[in-house]
C-alpha cells in the first residue's frame, strides 16, 4: 500500500467517524444531565432518511441537516417528557422509539430508495492542506467534519471549563443537592436532552448527505450505529474526548477491515465487515473489568512493579457514570 493510499484512508477514518461522534457527544450531554437516551438507533436512521428527502425536495443540504437535527431533537423531547415529565422508565421508551423510529424510516422512506441527491462538498482549507502528512490527513474534509472536530473542544469545555457545565454535572450526580443551590433540575435535563438528541439527529444527515450520499433503506448500513454511539459514551466514560478517541478506533477498526481483506482471501468478507463491533463490545469490558473484585485478586498475585502498571493501566480505563442516571428527580 502506497503512502497516498493509507493518508487517504486515515482522511477517510477522521470523515467516517463524524457521525459516530455527533451521536457519541450528543448521547454524553443527556446522560451527563441523568436521562438515558435509548432512541439513537432509530432516530440515527430516521434522521438520515427525512435529511436526504428534504435535500432532495429542496436542493438544499443546510435545509437537509437542519431537519436531520429537528427529528433528533423531536425524538427526544418525547424521552424527556415520558422520563421528567411523567416518570415512566426511560430505558423502555427510548427502546421503543429506537423501533419505531427505524421502521418509520425505512416505511417513510421507500419513494426515496436509490435516487440522488445533494452530497456535502468537500472544502480543503487554504495553506493548511497543503503540509505534508497532516494536510491529507485533516485539512481536506467537508464542512461537517471539520464541525466535529470542533465539537469535541466545545464539548469537553463547556462540561468541565464552564460554569453551567459543573451545574449540568451536578444536575446527573446530586440533583437534589443542585436543586438546593438554585438549579431548575427537571429544565436543565429537557435542555440537555433535547440538544443531545439534536446532535443525535445531525448524525443521520452527515451520512446520507456526506459519508454514505443517499438513502437505500435496509441496505444503507446505518442499523447499529447508534448503539454503537451508545457503547462509546459508556467507553469514554462521558467524556467527549475519550468518546471521540472511541469513535476513531471504531471507524479505524472499519477501514482495517476493508484494507486486510484482500490479504485475508480465506476469511469472508462479512466477518470482517462486523468485526468492529464485537471488538467495540471487548473494549467495553476491558473499560468496567477494573470493578471486578476477580480482577483485584489477581492483580494482588503480581509482583509489585507489574501491578502498579497494570492498575494504572485499569484506573486510566475506569470508566464512573454519573450517579443520578436513569432516575427521576423527585422534587420535596
Amino acid at each position: 500500500m502506497t503512502t497516498e493510499a493509507i493518508l487517504l484512508g486515515l482522511a477517510g477514518v477522521l470523515a467516517a467517524a463524524a457521525p459516530v461522534i455527533f451521536a457519541t457527544i450528543g448521547e454524553t450531554f443527556s446522560e451527563r444531565s441523568g436521562v438515558i437516551n435509548l432512541s439513537v438507533n432509530g432516530s440515527i436512521l430516521l434522521s438520515a432518511m427525512t435529511g436526504f428527502a428534504v435535500a432532495v425536495k429542496t436542493d438544499n443540504i443546510l435545509l437537509g441537516c437542519l431537519a436531520g437535527m429537528l427529528v433528533g431533537a423531536l425524538v427526544a423531547a418525547i424521552v424527556a417528557f415520558t422520563s421528567i415529565t411523567l416518570k415512566q422508565s426511560q430505558v423502555a421508551v427510548g427502546f421503543v422509539l429506537a423501533l419505531m423510529c427505524r421502521d418509520l424510516a425505512y416505511f417513510l422512506g421507500n419513494p426515496y430508495m436509490g435516487l440522488s441527491g445533494p452530497r456535502v462538498p468537500a472544502l480543503s482549507i487554504p495553506v493548511l492542506s497543503q503540509i505534508p502528512i497532516i494536510g491529507p490527513i485533516f485539512f481536506r474534509h467537508d464542512i461537517l467534519t471539520y464541525l466535529s472536530f470542533i465539537l469535541i473542544i466545545i464539548a469537553w469545555a463547556w462540561i468541565f471549563k464552564t460554569r453551567p457545565g459543573l451545574m449540568l454535572q451536578g444536575v446527573g450526580e446530586r440533583p437534589a443537592a443542585a436543586f438546593v443551590r438554585g438549579a431548575r433540575v427537571e429544565r436543565i435535563r429537557y435542555f440537555y436532552t433535547i440538544l443531545g438528541g439534536a446532535l443525535v439527529g445531525l448524525a443521520g444527515p452527515a451520512y446520507s448527505l456526506s459519508i454514505k450520499a443517499g438513502w437505500k433503506g435496509t441496505i444503507s448500513g446505518l442499523d447499529g450505529i447508534g448503539w454503537i454511539a451508545l457503547a462509546l459514551t459508556i467507553f469514554g466514560g462521558w467524556n467527549p474526548i475519550r468518546a471521540a478517541f472511541g469513535a476513531y478506533l471504531f471507524a479505524l477498526l472499519q477501514w482495517l477491515g476493508l484494507v486486510l481483506q484482500p490479504s485475508l482471501p480465506g476469511i469472508p468478507s462479512q466477518v470482517l465487515q462486523v468485526a468492529p463491533f464485537p471488538l467495540m463490545i471487548l473494549t467495553l469490558l476491558l473499560v468496567n473489568i477494573g470493578n471486578t473484585e476477580w480482577v483485584e485478586r489477581v492483580l494482588a498475585s503480581l509482583p509489585d512493579s507489574t501491578r502498579k502498571l497494570v492498575a494504572r493501566v485499569i484506573r486510566s480505563l475506569r470508566a464512573t457514570p454519573p450517579a443520578s442516571l436513569g432516575v427521576p428527580f423527585e422534587q420535596e
